[in-house]
């Protein structure tokens, strides 16, 4: 009775939170994502003046990999703080949420890459850089595979969500090339992570990996998803984060093995259930499905 009553309690104050957020803190956060906006684009051009007469040491920040920007630490400031507010305007920019993610995450990736070098498995990903990208995979394979076995079901999540590996953003403002693939293959396994929770995009399955994410990563990008994601639920899709969840999420995401030491590439046969079991992931309390029924794209 007691513990209903302070899940009633938690979802009431998150609906006056974000009552609040609209009623009153939107067009200011707005207003100042546009101003920061400005600003980040004054400080690129300020660089790009700059880097033009500059000798060897920019140029070698420059070509740490392909497409990468070198940034001051107060150009790092500028763009997370106008990417902050851009993905709480809306979730669903994911390019802002991939610029908010690199500027904040240096440290959470210095301690996933040594993770990584710890295990075995995590070491041969770091060594080989697998990538997972529509070109990378043979569909048709995936495609004839059981049900329920791993390589099924993402391409099952796929078709039913229609997304597709393809919309994962290069990483740019990472000033380290191996911590840019570390952000780049936390990228492409988030996919992948929906189908081993059984979570679908939509806004609650989107919380509830990010809670997941946050204990397992410890990335701040995850964190500040996982501390406003709630804001945008209804009252009763905050009980069920409060309830099952965000519990469930928080404690498989502490205690499950590196999700980035995973050579998935690798474990297209092997069954979702077996999967679960090596990586110490427990099945979803609740079921979801995927709300989006619009198109019937195939990959093929």
């Amino acid at each position: 009775m007691l513990f209903g009553l302070a899940v009633s309690d938690s979802c009431a104050c998150v609906l006056a939170v974000k009552t609040m957020w609209q009623q009153h803190l939107a067009k200011p956060c707005l207003r100042l994502y546009q101003r920061q906006c400005a600003l980040t684009s004054k400080a690129v051009r300020v660089h790009q003046l700059h880097s033009t007469s500059t000798g060897f040491t920019d140029r070698c920040y420059d070509d740490l990999y392909p497409g990468h920007i070198h940034t001051t630490p107060i150009q790092k400031a500028l763009l997370a703080v106008g990417s902050g507010v851009a993905a709480l305007q809306n979730p669903y920019r994911h390019d802002m949420v991939a610029v908010l993610g690199e500027t904040t995450g240096h440290l959470a990736l210095i301690n996933l890459r040594d993770r990584m070098r710890n295990d075995p498995e995590g070491y041969a990903v770091l060594t080989e850089r697998p990538r997972i990208r529509l070109s990378t995979l043979d569909l048709s394979k995936m495609a004839s595979l059981p049900d329920g076995s791993f390589g099924r079901e993402y391409l099952r999540f796929l078709e039913d969500n229609h997304v597709t590996p393809d919309s994962r953003a290069d990483v740019k403002f990472v000033d380290n090339e191996e911590l840019a693939y570390i952000m780049q293959r936390y990228r492409e396994v988030h996919d992948l992570l929906h189908t081993l929770l059984g979570m679908p995009t939509n806004m609650l399955g989107e919380v509830a990996v990010k809670w997941f994410e946050a204990a397992q990563t410890g990335l701040p990008m995850c964190a500040l998803g996982a501390v406003l994601g709630p804001l945008r639920l209804n009252a009763r899709r905050l009980q069920s984060l409060f309830t099952s969840l965000g519990p469930w999420a928080l404690q498989n995401g502490r205690r499950s093995r590196c999700i980035l030491s995973i050579f998935y590439e690798r474990r297209w046969e092997q069954s979702v259930e077996d999967l679960r079991q090596e990586l110490n992931i427990e099945p979803p309390p609740i079921t979801l499905s995927a709300t989006n029924k619009k198109s019937t794209k195939k990959y093929e």
